[in-house]
């Protein structure tokens, strides 16, 4: 009975598998579980004598049509498929109000055990229920410019809370504000100014502040009209606002907002300027990158002047992973740079607000039709050697691409996608990821082990009779004890290996049995005909072909066999055939070998059964690099004479996008890079490339801004200089100054008239003059 499961599940594998060209790429192949990590095609038959005396165990490895037609029975070969369980499958619920949590997707849980390189496809279903409860936030920008904005919104409160009703009677609604850092440059930090940053006219205006935790989730839209009331405009220096440290507090502190578990979660933001990102800190000194951590106290963010900005890809990865969707309500003159800003976060919408915000609610209800009607299904991170794709299978035939994504779904409305995951190596533990639609709580857990290793129902027999009664069956193979080797154990090595018994086969250190038979034991068995052997064991100064016979295949003349019609070998013991060394597509040895004894002799660093694989070999990622870039784009120092120098690919074709896998990239002359996928064909130096037609490009450089940047940076070192050199002379002549006070200091004399000095006048008394 479990051999015909094993068979139909064996057969079950070979129709998904015949689909594609079958193609065992074996490489050093020493076991069964060696086989079926050489590729998806490759299959194992564990059959007991299925190798000839001599032949290497890695005969038991190819692909299911060659192992059958070289006689072992369909039971006994050994292809592990895939197994998908599912461990979780809850119906879909109709709608919310439902005593326990809602199940939006299913199933829930799946556990998948992949043989490598070998794909498994399962559907996923997701509904999105009727009266699902939503989270909205309403985060605004309290800069001066957004004073009649503000005004509206008081007024709108009741409106908006209506609209929120209208979409689902489990709504709730919380409120937070934000204007930027306050420290310079990007808020005057006057004490006066920072108590007051708005003009002098404004009589309200609350002090400047990064951001704040106004409001709570709330059912009662009395606290949020009596919150948004309470509110007043404030101020800062520059344009761009901190609205992406808002955002990320927003999202990462749910307790303090109030997020539920289960529940559409949007944070609407109302701004008429741009914002500042992870970088910008640096010009008030702040240097601590963001952490995405909540710092939150007295509502209020804590690290506004400690921590920099976090960047985008920081705020679409906490958006994503608390399932959060983002509504940008901005001004006509904001809405290229915020769908710029939104098309690098998922599941995110960007609206046009009026001159006053009037026109909010109708904004935010359009914006969520739009978000609640597109269905995005991605999963979290996965090892490089795991891939996953999605088929969606949209409602009503609608056109669907390859990215899982479904638009124009309706509530209610049930949509599959079919996903296929695949893993192209071993997975060394066992690993899980989520798979679900953006911004919903409801995920796939997919729980992934791969199969790597063959289970065989061997015989538990320690000494086995088949192993001359000195190991045990695993797998077909002979599983000997300790000092005993080869295919039925019957070589005895004592305590050296079998390194020492293959060295015995070799002349001169030459190759084995000098290519014309196997080693067994260290003993050259040459085949002679079809079940015959002369044995040969080395002996010093001997010499192989004096010991070659031909048995009625050929005749022997000067030590040389001249074969008959329809036999080949240096002893004619093998018949003229290459069936074995045809690859699935019909060619010799894939031109890179040639056919002896029905066996690829390989040309240098290529390995048999089909000279497919050269492990030793240079990638032609490197190799043929310059020439991808010459026959591609006409670019690179092949560009003059590609055709002649780049024979060797002789097709290539450009394509839209590449097939799924890693592809090869190089950097060209213009230090752009240009992706491509190589495949070798026939021959030792022969390819076809798929070339994407899009470059990756770095961005040219600003002339104007190198030019402007070169004068002031010129402009600064004089200046510079200027003001070292003013400062050496000032510090020089301080230094005069101090040495002219200490001496001052220090003086001893007392002050007195020079007794030289006469003075300019003399006053002479008239002795005869009596004043008449």
């Amino acid at each position: 009975m479990y051999k015909c499961v094993s068979l139909l599940l064996l057969l079950m594998g070979r129709g998904v598998l015949s689909q594609k060209v079958e193609v065992c790429s074996k490489t050093v192949i020493n076991s069964c579980s060696d086989c079926i990590r050489s590729g998806a095609y490759c299959m194992w038959c564990k059959q007991l004598n299925f190798t000839k005396p001599g032949e290497q165990e890695a005969a038991r490895c190819d692909i299911w049509a060659q192992l059958v037609e070289r006689g072992c029975m369909e039971g006994d070969i050994i292809s592990p498929q895939n197994i998908l369980t599912v461990t979780k499958n809850n119906s879909l619920s109709t709608n919310a109000f439902v005593k326990d949590e809602p199940v939006q997707l299913r199933p829930q849980e799946v556990n998948l055990k992949l043989r490598p390189g070998l794909p498994r496809t399962f559907k996923l279903d997701f509904q999105r229920v009727e009266g699902y409860p939503v989270d909205l936030y309403y985060l605004m920008d309290l800069s001066y410019s957004m004073e009649d904005d503000l005004r509206s919104i008081k007024t709108l409160g009741n409106e908006l809370f209506k609209a929120l009703q209208g979409i689902t009677k489990q709504g709730r609604i919380g409120f937070g504000s934000f204007v930027d850092k306050t420290v310079l440059p990007f808020t005057n930090t006057n004490p006066e100014k920072l108590k007051k940053p708005c003009a002098e006219k404004e009589q309200f205006c609350q002090p400047a502040f990064g951001y704040r935790h106004v409001l709570s989730m709330t059912e009662n839209d009395a606290d949020f009209k009596r919150e948004v009331d309470k509110q007043r405009i404030s101020g800062n220096l520059d344009s761009p606002e901190g609205t992406l440290d808002a955002i990320m507090q927003a999202a990462v502190c749910g307790d303090r907002i109030g997020w539920r578990n289960s529940s559409t979660r949007l944070i609407v933001l109302t701004t008429d300027d741009g914002f500042h990102m992870a970088g910008d800190g640096k010009l008030a000194g702040i240097l601590e990158p963001n952490d995405e951590r909540c710092y939150m106290d007295n509502q209020l963010y804590t690290k506004s002047n400690n921590m920099d900005y976090p960047s985008v890809g920081q705020v679409a990865s906490q958006l994503e992973k608390n399932n959060i969707q983002p509504i940008f309500a901005v001004t006509k003159n904001m809405e290229n740079v915020y769908r710029a800003l939104s098309r690098m976060i998922p599941k995110s919408e960007v609206g046009v607000l009026s001159e006053d915000s009037k026109n909010v609610v109708e904004l935010i209800k359009a914006a969520y039709n739009r978000l609640s009607s597109k269905v995005t299904v991605t999963h979290d991170a996965l090892p490089d050697n795991v891939r996953v794709t999605y088929t969606p299978l949209c409602p009503g035939g609608a056109p669907a691409g390859d990215k899982g994504v479904c638009d124009n779904v309706k509530v209610g409305q049930m949509v599959s996608f079919n996903v296929t995951v695949t893993a192209d190596e071993c997975i060394d533990r066992n690993m899980s990821f989520l798979i679900g639609p953006l911004g919903i709580k409801d995920k796939l857990k997919v729980s992934l082990s791969t199969r790597c290793e063959c289970e065989c129902d061997d015989p538990q027999e320690e000494d086995h009779k088949d192993c001359g009664r000195k190991g045990k069956v695993n797998c077909g193979m002979c599983s000997c004890k300790a000092g005993f080797v080869g295919q039925k154990c019957e070589c005895s090595i004592g305590e050296k290996d079998e390194s020492s018994l293959r060295a015995a086969c070799r002349k001169d250190n030459g190759t084995e049995c000098e290519g014309r038979g196997d080693c067994v034991c260290g003993i050259c068995h040459l085949i002679m005909s079809e079940g015959t052997h002369v044995k040969y064991k080395k002996r010093r100064n001997s010499d192989i072909k004096s010991l070659l016979f031909v048995e009625g295949n050929g005749k022997c003349r000067c030590k040389k066999c001249e074969c008959n019609t329809g036999y080949e070998g240096t002893a004619c013991q093998c018949k003229k055939s290459d069936e074995q060394c045809r690859t699935p597509s019909g060619s010799v040895c894939s031109g890179r070998g040639t056919c002896q004894c029905n066996q690829c002799k390989c040309i240098e660093g290529y390995q048999r059964p089909y000279c497919l694989t050269c492990p030793a070999c240079q990638t032609p990622c490197i190799t043929k690099g310059k020439c991808v870039e010459c026959l591609g784009f006409q670019t690179g120092p092949f560009s003059k004479n590609c055709s002649q120098t780049c024979k060797s690919i002789n097709e290539f074709e450009m394509v839209e996008t590449l097939p799924p896998g890693k592809p090869c990239d190089v950097r060209d002359v213009e230090n752009c890079r240009v992706f491509f996928t190589i495949e070798q064909l026939d021959g030792e130096d022969n390819y076809s490339a798929q070339i994407l037609k899009t470059r990756e490009c770095p961005e040219l450089p600003n002339i104007y801004k190198i030019i402007g940047g070169s004068i002031a940076a010129v402009a600064m070192i004089g200046l510079l200089i200027l003001l070292i050199i003013k400062g050496v002379l000032y510090l020089n002549d301080l230094k005069e100054y101090r040495k002219f006070e200490n001496e001052q200091k220090r003086k001893k004399w007392a002050p007195g008239d020079n007794p030289l000095f006469m003075n300019a006048t003399t006053t002479v008394a008239n002795p005869t003059f009596t004043g008449e």
